[in-house]
């Protein structure tokens, strides 16, 4: 199978994920299938045979390895690698924005406060993560303040 239509499979095979996170967030198909971890681990196992393919058979690029940027730059010169490191990104990025989403609720905060970084968590991983993690101490520091002045 090509690099190309494994490439398009994983990047499209996680969207139906983020839009059950973000559309339909406390139905249980989404619980069924988004926070049982099914992606994440579907795309871990395709990771998974790139990595072990890689280092069994080996064939990368002559000076590739993760050493040194120019070695790094070198290796992504290859398909397969660039595919799994994307694989990497969609995995973990699929398995930030779900526990995202559970966390924010187990915290009372709205999920319509949090769409915007689970959108960003999509697009932009540790961008995402980053923004909603502020907005967690903020809501958190807001319901201290309330508990403590209510004193």
């Amino acid at each position: 199978m090509s690099m190309d239509i494994i490439f398009n499979w994983a990047n499209y095979s996680v969207m139906p994920f983020w839009a059950l996170l973000i559309i339909l967030p406390g139905f249980k198909i989404t619980e069924q299938l988004v926070h049982s971890g099914l992606a994440p681990i579907l795309l871990g196992l395709v990771y998974t045979s790139f990595m072990v393919h890689g280092l069994v058979v080996g064939g990368g690029p002559e000076g590739a390895g993760m050493d040194s940027l120019q070695a790094l730059m070198i290796g992504f010169t290859d398909p397969q690698a660039v595919v799994t490191g994307w694989v990497h990104y969609l995995a973990f990025d699929l398995f930030c924005g779900a526990w995202l989403a559970r966390d924010s609720r187990r915290i009372g905060i709205p999920h319509l406060a949090i769409v915007v970084p689970l959108l960003l968590t999509f697009a932009a991983g540790p961008l995402g993560l980053l923004i909603y993690l502020v907005m967690r101490y903020f809501w958190k520091q807001r319901f201290t303040l309330v508990e403590v002045a209510a004193q």
